[in-house]
């Protein structure tokens, strides 16, 4: 399957079916989410996978905010770990190592912005640029040039590939909890409007959480 973006929110998919009258439910199998494996992981876990390229992964990261409220309202117990992906974007494996980079150093907040806004203009043209992005914000050369290929970043771009392989993941961005629930972005398109598709897109990868 061709691996692409994948059209997430309801003002962009054409798909949105105005339903004034629904009722609040819990969420369904098969139609919010899909479970794709029988036993889940030891800990709560929420994974995403995006691309700094994907214009929906940016709407979703940075206009609408979907991934700090899941933060916000996971359990103390469970955590949210942004993955990248390889498949779009001339600088996607580059892009993947500089996140793992991030993740070492703990310093994915500091980063994050503008490597979407370098990703999205299409302003890389390589490493080198990315390095800046770096150094802008306050990571210093030191530890950039010493840790872009340590140990431990590669073992960070393995498990990032090695995790996307395993769920067979072909489009941006997707959700999935406990290792056993995967989000369905098709299952939403009955939200009356973006607010309601935020709120419930949300809602039910807590409720997976604690399923």
């Amino acid at each position: 399957m061709k691996k692409t973006f994948k059209m997430t929110l309801v003002a962009l998919s054409g798909l949105l079916a105005f339903n004034t009258t629904a009722v609040a439910a819990d969420p369904t199998a098969g139609k919010e989410y899909l479970e794709i494996r029988q036993a889940p992981s030891a800990q709560k876990e929420v994974v995403e996978f995006f691309s700094f390229y994907c214009p929906h992964c940016y709407n979703f990261e940075m206009q609408y905010k979907i991934p700090s409220k899941i933060k916000a309202a996971l359990p103390k117990d469970a955590k949210l770990v942004q993955y990248h992906v390889n498949f779009a974007g001339r600088q996607s494996e580059n892009l993947t190592r500089a996140w793992a980079l991030a993740m070492a150093l703990g310093v994915e907040d500091k980063v994050k912005t503008d490597l979407f806004e370098g990703a999205q203009k299409n302003t890389f043209q390589s490493m080198d640029d990315i390095r800046a992005v770096f150094l802008k914000n306050g990571i210093t050369a030191e530890q950039f040039d010493g840790g872009i290929n340590s140990f431990a970043v590669n073992g960070l771009v393995n498990k990032q590939e090695k995790l996307a392989e395993d769920f067979k993941v072909d489009s941006v961005p997707t959700f999935f909890v406990n290792d056993k629930y995967k989000l369905n972005m098709e299952g939403f398109s009955d939200s009356k409007d973006n607010d309601d598709f935020i709120k419930r897109y949300v809602d039910t990868t807590i409720f997976l959480l604690n399923k």
